[in-house]
């Protein structure tokens, strides 16, 4: 009798390994697989580490440029902010992980996929809820949410003596005393010390980007075009370097942001399983996207439209953080979006200096902006008399509520 497959999330870490060789105890027959978008690993290692625990085979899928092109961007030209602070670095990339996963599933023929997200976690939510929505009669093995898996492993000391004793290289060191999620967009550090909310970071923990105090004194001056709200083209105005392929642009904003101290961020938030977390974030290449972005829509959006587009940005960023990429919702606001961005054209240009990237000047073929009737010196074909009568329709309802709470 044949065994069940699985395909597991597999990070070559000590937690997806012990998984893996747990699984394997389970009488399961192992497929590991590793979603390279961007993350600082040796890939080959980890895949001869999991062979060596004894995966039947390794799926190691490149997926950074769909990454950027298929997940980062439209995110980005959406200007969706978790919480107002958080640029969603984490969040975007599950359901990248979770859709090639499923694939996998399907070429190997495996009725089971396995991931190593804790049960306190929002990326137990984002793996499971984007399982199920591509393949609704996949089963799941989530080892942080089984009895017998919890009562083996209380702790992280039971996992490394579990690696010990069956042969499981570790890296574990007192060194890293907390967690990192690393791909092209960021990354994350939270956990261990970090718990602590009164805890400030140490630099030392900080690895993808320098410190604003340490950045070079001068700014970097360039400038980033989009078409339709996406970035097209990135200029160095300094020493003349250009990009225009998606991941090339992509990786070099994250130079740009890395060398000058950008994207850092340290913060509370909330977690959909209604757990608050203290996360640190290093964003550089995506903050300095945002900021373009937000800037090339203020002179080329319609204003009725852009306050529909930020009310409907708060859901977009609620529906990514919390796992619900493949969804109806989702298609629709996806679709709004991209309405909302068809006349998003033009170049800003920004200076990167000490942690800030702030735009400086900007011009779009689909201008609103009139610079004559915005004057103060021309009067543009605006009759400044027509204000009066426009100020005292709008104070009716003022003068009313006033007379009202007179009368009591």
């Amino acid at each position: 009798m044949s065994k069940n497959k699985v395909v597991l999330a597999y990070s070559g870490g000590l937690d997806t390994s012990v998984i893996l060789k747990w699984l394997l105890e389970q009488d399961y027959e192992v497929y590991a697989y590793m979603a390279n978008i961007g993350q600082q690993e040796d890939f080959q290692a980890a895949r001869e580490k999991a062979l060596k625990i004894g995966a039947s085979d390794v799926f190691i899928e490149d997926m950074k440029k769909e990454f950027v092109t298929d997940y980062i961007f439209p995110v980005y030209k959406a200007n969706t902010i978790y919480e107002g602070r958080y640029l969603l670095g984490t969040a975007i990339a599950r359901p990248l992980i979770a859709k090639k996963q499923i694939e996998i599933a399907q070429k190997v023929g495996a009725q089971y996929v396995s991931h190593g997200a804790t049960g306190k976690g929002n990326d137990q939510v984002r793996f499971e809820l984007s399982y199920y929505a591509l393949n609704p009669g996949i089963k799941v093995i989530a080892p942080w949410k089984n009895k017998a898996f919890l009562d083996a492993f209380k702790g992280r000391s039971d996992l490394l003596a579990y690696a010990e004793k069956h042969g499981i290289p570790t890296k574990q060191t007192a060194s890293k005393p907390y967690s990192e999620d690393d791909n092209l967009l960021h990354i994350s550090h939270e956990a261990g010390v970090l718990e602590d909310p009164g805890y400030e970071c140490e630099e030392s923990i900080y690895s993808h980007t320098v410190a604003p105090e340490q950045a070079p004194d001068k700014a970097t001056r360039i400038t980033l075009e989009f078409k339709d709200g996406l970035p097209v083209k990135v200029a160095n105005l300094e020493d003349g370097t250009q990009k225009t392929d998606p991941l090339e642009l992509f990786e070099y904003l994250n130079q740009l942001g890395r060398e000058n101290g950008i994207g850092r961020l340290d913060m509370v938030e909330n977690r959909f399983v209604g757990i608050k977390s203290r996360g640190v974030y290093e964003t550089p290449g995506g903050t300095i996207l945002h900021q373009a972005h937000k800037d090339i829509e203020g002179i080329a959006m319609d204003r009725e439209v852009m306050r529909l587009r930020d009310m409907l940005a708060a859901k977009f960023a609620e529906l990514v953080y919390n796992g619900f990429w493949f969804s109806p919702e989702m298609e629709f606001l996806m679709a709004a979006m991209d309405k909302s961005q068809e006349v998003i054209d033009g170049e800003v240009t920004l200076k990167l200096y000490k942690g800030n990237a702030y735009p400086v000047a900007r011009k779009s073929p689909s201008s609103l902006y009139n610079q004559d009737l915005s004057s103060m010196d021309i009067e543009g074909g605006y009759n400044q008399e027509d204000a009066e009568g426009f100020i005292k329709v709008n104070a009716i309802r003022l003068m009313a509520h006033k007379k009202i709470v007179n009368g009591k």
